[in-house]
C-alpha cells in the first residue's frame, strides 16, 4: 500500500497553501489603496460604493498583507527547497519563471526609456502633450541645469560594476564550496548596494530640478527612480541570501535562491549601464551642468 502512494517523478505537487489568495487580497487593496493616497495627498475625494477611500490607512494595510504574504510565502518554498523537494525539474521550472520574470522587468524599462527618448526626439510635441509653456524646443528645455554625468552618477556607475563582481566572486566561491569566500562577497555586494542607494539619494537631494516643473525632471525621475527602486529590492533580496549563507544554507550543487538574486542583481546592473549612458550622458548632452 505504501508502494501505490509513493512519488516515482521529478515533480513536485505542492501541498494546498493560502498564500495565492491572499497575495491577490493584499494587491487589490494595495491597487486601490495606492489610488487613495494619491487623492487624499491632493486634498480630493475618492468614492467607490459611497464610500470614500481617499485615505493613506488603506495603502499601509495592502502593503502590510503583500510583505506578509511574500515573507511567509518564500519562507516555505525555501522550506520545501531544504526538504528535497526542488529535484532537477523543479529546478529548471523556477529558472525559466524567474527568466520570465526579469524579461517582464525589461519591458517595464523599456516603457520608460521609450519615454524619454520621445520627449527629448520631439520635445515640442513633449511640451505641448504636458500643457507647459513651450521652453526653447530642444533637449533639455531651456533653463534646465543637469547633473554632471562624471560625477555622482560615475561613481554610482563604478560602485554597481564592483558590486556586480563581488556577486559574481561570491556565486563562485559557492561552486567550489568555499562559504567563507561566498559569504565575503555576499557582504561586500549588500554593502555596496547600499551605498549606491545612499549617494542617490543625496544626487535627488542636490538635484537643480524637480519632478513636477519640466517634462525632463518627470522622465528623468521615473526612469531613475524606478531603477533606484529595484536596487533596494535587489539588496534585500541579497541580504536575505546572505542570512542564509550564514545560517549554512546553499550547497554547491542546489543554490538556486543565491542564483536568482545575482541574475537579478546582474539585471540591475546592465539597466542601469543603458540609463547612465541614455539620460545621463546623451539626454543632458549640450545642457548646462548644475555644480551645487
Amino acid at each position: 500500500m505504501a508502494d501505490t502512494h509513493q512519488k516515482n517523478h521529478d515533480y513536485h505537487i505542492i501541498d494546498p497553501s493560502p498564500w495565492p489568495i491572499i497575495a491577490s487580497l493584499g494587491a487589490f487593496v494595495l491597487t486601490f489603496g495606492g489610488v487613495g493616497y494619491m487623492r487624499y495627498l491632493k486634498g480630493s475625494e475618492f468614492h467607490i460604493f459611497g464610500l470614500n477611500l481617499a485615505t493613506p490607512w488603506l495603502f499601509f494595510i495592502g502593503l502590510v498583507i503583500v510583505l506578509y504574504t511574500m515573507v511567509c510565502w518564500w519562507t516555505d518554498t525555501v522550506r520545501e527547497g531544504n526538504a528535497g523537494a526542488h529535484t532537477r525539474v523543479v529546478s529548471l521550472h523556477l529558472r525559466y519563471g524567474m527568466i520570465m520574470f526579469i524579461a517582464s522587468e525589461v519591458m517595464f524599462f523599456v516603457a520608460w526609456f521609450w519615454a524619454f527618448f520621445d520627449a527629448s526626439l520631439y520635445p515640442n510635441e513633449a511640451i505641448q502633450a504636458a500643457r507647459v509653456e513651450a521652453v526653447g524646443g530642444q533637449w533639455p528645455p531651456k533653463g534646465i541645469e543637469v547633473l554632471d554625468p562624471w560625477h555622482l552618477p560615475l561613481y554610482n556607475t563604478i560602485i554597481l560594476l564592483l558590486s556586480g563582481t563581488c556577486v559574481t566572486w561570491a556565486h563562485h566561491a559557492l561552486l567550489h564550496n568555499d562559504r567563507k569566500g561566498m559569504i565575503t562577497g555576499l557582504s561586500l555586494t549588500v554593502a555596496l548596494g547600499l551605498l549606491f542607494s545612499s549617494v542617490q539619494i543625496y544626487e535627488y537631494v542636490h538635484a537643480p530640478f524637480a519632478f513636477t516643473n519640466s517634462i525632463y525632471g518627470a522622465t528623468f525621475f521615473m526612469a531613475t527612480g524606478f531603477h533606484g527602486f529595484h536596487v533596494f529590492i535587489g539588496t534585500v533580496f541579497l541580504a536575505v541570501c546572505l542570512i542564509r549563507a550564514i545560517n549554512g544554507g546553499f550547497t554547491p550543487k542546489q543554490h538556486f535562491g543565491f542564483e536568482a538574486a545575482a541574475w537579478y542583481w546582474h539585471f540591475v546592473d546592465v539597466v542601469w549601464l543603458f540609463l547612465f549612458f541614455a539620460i545621463y550622458v546623451w539626454g543632458g548632452w549640450g545642457a548646462p551642468l548644475s555644480h551645487g
